[in-house]
Formats: C-alpha cells, sequence, structure tokens
C-alpha cells in the first residue's frame, strides 16, 4: 500500500470487557464494587503499616508496597473501564493510550519483582532467622523496593516506546477494555515483528527471573518445614506462606498465559478474561490473601479502631 493512502491514527476506540448491550449496567457495578473493595483493603493495609508500631519488620514494609502497587495497578485501568460501560465505546487519544500502557507496565512489572523480593524475605525468615535482621535490614529493604520501581521503569518506557515505534494507520478499534500491548500490536499496519519480540524478551525475562527465585526460595522453604519436628510447628510456618504461594500461582500463570506466547496462539476473548484477574480482581484479592488473614494485621486493625473510636469522644 503507498504511503499516502495511510491515515495516521490520533486515537483508539476501546471496545470493553463485553460488546453485549444487556450486560454493560450490571457489569459496571460488579466491578465498581471490585474497585471499591480493592481501593478500601489496600489503603487499609498501606495506613496499618505506616501507623501501626507492630507492623515495622520487613515483610510488612514490602507488604506495604504490594498494596500500593496493586492500588496504583487497578486505578491506571478501573475508571476507564468503568467509563466504557456507561458510554459503550469510549474513546482515547493516542498520547493518553501511550501514558496509560506506559504507567500500568510500571506497576505490573513492579508486582512482578515484589512478589520474588517478598519470597526471598520469607526464605531468610524461616531458613536463616538469626540473620534476617542483618539480611534484611532497613537499607536492603529500601534498596531492593528502590530498584525494583527503577527497573519496572526502565522495562516500561522501553516497551512502551517500542509499541508505540510502529505505524497505526487506519484502523483504531482496541479489542480490548484497556490499551494493552498485544491488542495495540495486532493493529499495527507496519512490521511488529522488532515489537513483538521485546514485548516476548521483556515478559519472559521478568517473569521466568523472578519465577526462579520464587521458586528456589520456596523449595528452600519446604526442605526447612519439613525437618520441623512438631506438626504444629510446620503447620504454622507453612501457613506463613501458603497464602503468598496462592497468589504467586495466580498472578504468575495469568501473565503466562496472557503475554509468554505467539501472536497467532492468542484469543481477545481469553486475553480479557486474564487481564481482569490481574487488572481488578487479584489486586481487589491481595488484602484479604496477604494480611486480613493475618493475626497480627487483624490485631492491628482492633487497635486502629479503638484509638479511631477513642479520639472521637
Amino acid at each position: 500500500m503507498a504511503p499516502g493512502n495511510f491515515t495516521r491514527v490520533t486515537e483508539f476506540i476501546l471496545t470493553g470487557v463485553s460488546d453485549c448491550p444487556d450486560l454493560q449496567i450490571p457489569l459496571f457495578f460488579v466491578f465498581l464494587v471490585i474497585y471499591g473493595l480493592t481501593v478500601a483493603g489496600n489503603l487499609s493495609i498501606i495506613t496499618l503499616t505506616n501507623v501501626d508500631s507492630q507492623l515495622q519488620t520487613s515483610m510488612y514494609f514490602f507488604l506495604r508496597h504490594v498494596a500500593v502497587i496493586s492500588l496504583g495497578n487497578s486505578t491506571v485501568i478501573a475508571p476507564n473501564m468503568l467509563i466504557n460501560f456507561l458510554v459503550m465505546k469510549e474513546t482515547t487519544v493516542y498520547y493518553e493510550c501511550a501514558t496509560q500502557l506506559g504507567v500500568f507496565l510500571v506497576f505490573i512489572a513492579a508486582e512482578v519483582l515484589m512478589l520474588a523480593v517478598m519470597a526471598y524475605d520469607r526464605y531468610v525468615a524461616i531458613c536463616n532467622p538469626l540473620l534476617y535482621m542483618a539480611v534484611v535490614s532497613r537499607r536492603i529493604c529500601l534498596l531492593l523496593v528502590s530498584l525494583t520501581y527503577l527497573y519496572s521503569f526502565s522495562t516500561a518506557v522501553v516497551v512502551s516506546s517500542c509499541v508505540f515505534s510502529v505505524s497505526y494507520c487506519s484502523s483504531n478499534v482496541i479489542n480490548h477494555f484497556f490499551c494493552d500491548t498485544v491488542a495495540l500490536l495486532a493493529l499495527s499496519c507496519s512490521d511488529t515483528y522488532f515489537a513483538e519480540t521485546v514485548v516476548f524478551i521483556s515478559a519472559a525475562t521478568n517473569l521466568i527471573f523472578s519465577l526462579i527465585i520464587v521458586l528456589v526460595s520456596y523449595f528452600n522453604i519446604v526442605f526447612s518445614i519439613l525437618r520441623i519436628r512438631s506438626s504444629e510447628g510446620r503447620k504454622r510456618t507453612f501457613s506463613t506462606c501458603a497464602s503468598h504461594m496462592t497468589a504467586v500461582t495466580v498472578f504468575y500463570g495469568t501473565l503466562l498465559f496472557t503475554y509468554v506466547q505467539p501472536r497467532t496462539n492468542h484469543s481477545s476473548d481469553t486475553d480479557k478474561l486474564a487481564s481482569v484477574f490481574y487488572t481488578m480482581v487479584i489486586p481487589m484479592l491481595n488484602p484479604m490473601i496477604y494480611s486480613l488473614r493475618n493475626n497480627d494485621v487483624r490485631a492491628a486493625l482492633n487497635r486502629f479502631r479503638t484509638n479511631l473510636c477513642c479520639s472521637f469522644k
């Protein structure tokens, strides 16, 4: 096709979660509740781990950042998604789409790495408890979190730049509820081999590297648990890791399914379902999985409520 026949895309149209008109209002309220619970749960974790003196260990320091990341990840997606339910086809300008993709990639990459950091923290706490305060000191915690955000930002800049370096011509309808790499590259009218390769290598490297850390950490944790003679001790120790492993399995599984496969194997409906899990459902579940079932957090929440009631008297 001659270059003169191209119409440069200046805006995109998001089709949303579902094309069925009868489902728009019910889905709006479902995802409104999900987002409301996400905000309330993660803000509660952020607040408690900041103000409660009993939650100042490295585990809760990392948990606070998981809550920040989960809240940010969901907030990048949810408001536009909710608007889409009401207007059927939401229009987003080119640079807004690029910004949404970039910020989303920052949070999603940060969550992948933070899960690995939390697994390492649990490994040191269980396998080397006497060295825990020295190995996972406040300085090391700050360094790990800073490197996580720095690397995530760098990854987002590289990947989003590659995605938006290709040409988008006459087709501007994104078959998704947000500006995602796979859905965007499917619209391109130019060669996307390099961009797809960068997306694949970036996703595969981040996931496999962090997954290796998680698996090695938990292999050693399980080995240490099996050496505990007391069945009650084994149960108590395993309970501190089971919720994290559940979240890791769901989160990594959906990301591997969505990104680490050739574009020819992608189905838009299954991609949307997987995306709903890691952008909306998992951020909602994280406070419950990591914290609200935790005795220390429940005790901190009770203390916070008591202090709050006393301050109003």
